[in-house]
Parts: structure tokens; sequence; C-alpha cells
């Protein structure tokens, strides 16, 4: 065990961060995902860790707010020692220029990160994530038939970073990472990977594109990652994958992770909160049956705050008679800043109904509303309990607020999760 974490994570939302977390806990790999940049008293308070997470919302940032918030990060990471600091992005990749950019998070984050090589992992095989000759493709929910990602049936027309290009150097050039090198995953069958990717940084590119075809590439991928960070800490850019990659090649002993005792669980009902717009979490709505669901319209909640109180004394009456409580929003409008509006306010409901512990798990689904939503609550950390569904682990809750410590968790993004969900969190 090393005297300080060798890993370190950034998440560009929520939903993500907690899959980067199981993604390393599950492998033995101890971790901890903080809610923001962590105080001296919550370091002492996680204990040992191999991986250290912090968990953002730069995924929902214009461009000069990213660049504040991962400034900050970036100098605590480098100052923690981390050999590699992985920017974890969505893996269907969806940013823009001017909302969500990579581009922007490379920019701040890489002059504390002075090793000449950036790796950019392009899949994760298993959330249905494939990246061939710098393509992406993806599936569309649990299992689903796989798309290029200009052509997903949700990611194309995503109502704030639609995909209109499944090139990924194209897409990360738009966004100002303009020489990106490509290592395709033909030379990782042989002996060739070290030599191309040799070739690659030669040519002194701004960053390197690594395909991802198949879960075995990873291994290929995390001795490249290794032998690299000899030159030095390195910025890493990608999905889970990155951690998926580094984990098969962990260097020594590997620690038990960090989960509570079983009997320290509560007991009670769920709630869930359903911000997601994706035809995947919909139709998980419409298939759940284990809940009393709420509806909420946006304009009210946004304009009455009497509208706002109602729906807190309505959940807080159903989850006291034992009843599992489902929050689902309509479409809001896609007027600027709206959407955001629209999170930070459900982010303040959700906080006025867990005044009252009631309840023994918390689900929420929507990146961004996950993201915003528990920033509204005094939780200062995650640490992962069990598998779940890909991509959307059970973590358990770290806070000085005793209504809030050791509560169950679950973050889901859109994409993520089978029709049964759900019904499945509530009775599992």
């Amino acid at each position: 065990m090393a005297s300080h974490p060798s890993y370190g994570w950034y998440g560009d939302d929520f939903t993500g961060a907690t899959d980067t977390l199981a993604s390393l806990a599950e492998r033995d790999i101890r971790a901890l995902l903080f809610l923001r940049i962590p105080t001296a008293e919550q370091l002492r308070a996680a204990g040992p860790l191999d991986a250290i997470g912090i968990a953002g919302a730069t995924r929902a940032m214009a461009p000069d707010a990213m660049a504040t918030e991962l400034d900050a990060a970036g100098r605590f990471f480098a100052e923690t020692g981390v050999g590699i600091l992985h920017y974890k992005c969505c893996s269907t990749f969806d940013s823009a220029p001017h909302v969500g950019s990579i581009g922007a998070a490379l920019r701040a984050l890489r002059p504390h990160f002075a090793n000449p090589f950036l790796p950019i992992v392009g899949g994760q095989p298993n959330l249905g994530r494939y990246c061939l000759f710098g393509t992406l493709f993806a599936a569309a929910g649990s299992g689903g038939p796989v798309h290029r990602i200009d052509r997903h049936p949700t990611m194309s027309v995503h109502p704030v970073t639609p995909m209109a290009e499944a090139d990924l150097r194209r897409h990360l050039a738009a966004q100002g990472v303009e020489r990106i090198a490509l290592v395709d995953y033909r030379s990782y069958e042989g002996t060739d990977a070290e030599a191309e990717l040799a070739t690659a940084l030669a040519s002194t590119p701004d960053a390197i594109l690594l395909d991802v075809a198949r879960s075995d590439d990873l291994a290929v991928i995390g001795r490249l990652l290794r032998r690299q960070m000899d030159n030095g800490p390195m910025l890493a850019v990608g999905p889970s994958s990155v951690a998926q990659a580094l984990a098969t090649s962990w260097p020594g002993q590997r620690q038990g992770q960090v989960v509570s005792d079983a009997s320290s669980r509560r007991t009670g009902p769920v709630l869930a909160l359903v911000g997601s717009l994706s035809p995947v979490t919909r139709a998980q709505v419409e298939a759940s049956s284990a809940y009393e669901r709420i509806g909420i319209d946006t304009a009210s909640l946004l304009s009455e705050p009497a509208y706002g109180l109602a729906l807190e004394q309505e959940a807080h009456t159903r989850l006291a008679a034992g009843q599992h409580v489902m929050l689902v929003t309509d479409r809001p409008s896609r007027a600027p800043g709206n959407m955001e509006n629209v999170a930070l306010a459900t982010g303040r409901l959700l906080s006025g109904i867990m005044t009252k512990p009631t309840i023994r798990r918390l689900v929420v689904a929507g990146g961004d509303t996950s993201s915003l939503a528990v920033k509204s609550l005094d939780i200062w950390g995650l640490s992962y309990r069990a598998a779940l569904v890909p991509g959307a682990p059970l973590c358990r809750t770290h806070s000085d607020d005793p209504r809030l410590d050791g509560l169950d968790i679950v973050l889901k993004g859109g994409q993520m999760g089978p029709v049964g969900f759900f019904d499945a969190v509530a009775t599992s």
C-alpha cells in the first residue's frame, strides 16, 4: 500500500464518477469518491486509499467555469502525488465547445501533469461502447443494438450535447484538441502496440487516441499506460475503461475495498428522483410498479414555491407510510439555462424531502440531475457497497449529518440498466 493514492480521477458528472469507483473497488483497489475537494478531516476519515476521486459537474459547465473548477482540482491531485489523473468523461463523449468541453478540461488540467503522453481511451466494452479506427459506437440501452454515435437514437439528439460526429479526433478537434494521433486496435494482437505508440509519440501530438474494440484490449492499454507513467505524472481522458485498464496491472498488494458493514444499513422505503429524458430511463419508469409515482411539472416547480412545498409534503406522507416513492420530471423547456435551473430546483426539492430520515435508499437518474441534486445534500463522500448494474453501482454515503450518513445511494445515467431497473433497486 502506497503512502498516498497513486490514482486520481475527476468525474465530469456524478453518475460516471461512481462507475469509476466501482471499476476500482470491484478489483479490490481501495478507493473513495469525494463530492468536492476534500478537507484534511475528510481525508483522515477516509483512511488509507489507493485511489481518490472527485465527483464534479463539468459536463454541464461553460468553458470558463470549467477552467476555474478544474485548475483547483488539478492542483489538489498534483499536490496529493497521484501518478495519473483520469479526467473521467462520459463513455459516449457527449460534449461541445460551449458546454462540457473536453478540450477545455484538458487545457485546465494539463499544466499540472507534465508527462508528454496524454492518452484518450475511446471505449468501454462492459457498457457497450466501442472505438474502432477512432470512430465511436454505442449500444442503445442494456444489450441493445450498437450504433455509430452520430446515428445513436438517443445521443445523436441529446438535448444539450447532441453527437453529430463519430470520429473522436474530429469531435475533439472542434473543442481545441487539434492534433490527435491514433493507435488502432489491430496493433494489440501481437507486439506492435509499443512500436505504434512510439511512432505516434514521435510526432508530438496534443493527445493519442487508443481504440478499444473488446475487453481484452484493456490489458494491453494498461501496460502501455504503466510504462509511460515512468516519465512522470500523467493526465488521461476517457470513461471508466481507463481505471479498468490500469487495474489489470495494479502494482503491489491490493487492499480491501471501502464498504460498510451490512449491519449498519438502514431500513425503510426507497426514494427515486428521475430527471433523465433518455428513452431508456423513461421505459424503465413505465415498467416500474413498486413505486407511488409523483409527477413534477417543471414550469410550476420553477415559478411557484408553494408547488415545491406541496410536493415535499406529499413525498413525506407517502414515505412515512412505508411506500416507495418515485418523483418524475416532465420535459422542461430547452430555453438557455432552463434545464440547469430545473436540475437545481429538483436538487432543492430533494434536499427538502431528505430533512426527514425515513428512507433506506436514494436513487437519482440522470447525469446532470444526479450531479446537481446530490450536491444539494450535505454529503461529502461515497464509497462502494455492491454491484447492481453496469454503470450504476450501489454506494454508501459519508456525511457529518447522521440523517444522511450510511445511506444507500444509486446514481444512474440515462442509458444505464435493464428495463426492470427501478423495481430491482426497490426490492434488492
